[in-house]
């Protein structure tokens, strides 16, 4: 697994203003989705590409488009949903599939409740959207669930993680032998007791959508 914190005041003055406790839902709402698109311009830097020809005004040319099959972008309900907006931006025309966890906040582990993809992923490369690598279960969870289906070319996108959910990320992705690349606008200081990160930003389902009993 590659890990590839992006580095540039932009994303660093966005996140900061993430964090604020005082940064109400629909601005946090906003924020999100442009600290996302500047993520996602890193985490498609190896996006697959082909040649085709154009003509422009004066001239015929070789260009480059996205190559067949088109990415997947996937995110993990709920809170990937408010990451969808930025990354859909950059690539309007990827198609988007869902998986729905939750985390156990006893033994920190996700359920799957909900799951939408394409019964074959062979060839496709596939983005996954959430917000917080935290424990690093529901992201793995969903790594597989986009492994066993055929993908071999995976990247994940998350605002912030913590160093215990990069390494235990790490270790449950090693056996599915996939690529799989990690992109971070930051990596703080640890999990507390309770599973969250530290000094992290809250818990971003409800800083995006409000709280649901």
């Amino acid at each position: 697994m590659e890990l590839k914190v992006v580095d540039h005041p932009l994303v660093a003055h966005k996140l900061t203003h993430l964090r604020e406790a005082s940064t109400r839902s629909p601005t946090f709402r906003a924020l999100v989705a442009e600290l996302v698109t500047l993520l996602a311009y890193e985490a498609t830097r190896e996006v697959r590409v082909e040649p085709v020809e154009i003509t422009t005004p004066v001239a015929t040319t070789t260009g480059t488009r996205l190559a067949e099959p088109k990415p997947l972008v996937v995110p993990i309900l709920r809170a990937g949903l408010g990451m969808l907006e930025g990354m859909t931006r950059l690539v309007p025309t990827a198609e988007v599939g869902f998986v729905g966890m939750v985390r156990d906040e006893e033994t920190l582990r996700p359920t799957t409740y909900a799951e939408r993809l394409p019964k074959d992923l062979s060839g496709r490369q596939c983005f996954v959207l959430d917000p917080m690598l935290a424990t690093g279960g529901s992201l793995s969870g969903c790594v597989d669930f986009l492994a066993e289906r055929g993908a071999d070319d995976i990247t994940c996108i998350c605002l912030i993680a913590a160093p215990e959910g990069i390494a235990s990320f790490r270790e449950l992705v090693a056996h599915l032998h996939v690529r799989c690349t990690l992109v971070v606008a930051a990596v703080d200081e640890h999990l507390n007791e309770h599973g969250y990160i530290i000094p992290g930003l809250g818990d971003a389902g409800d800083r995006l959508y409000g709280l649901v009993d």
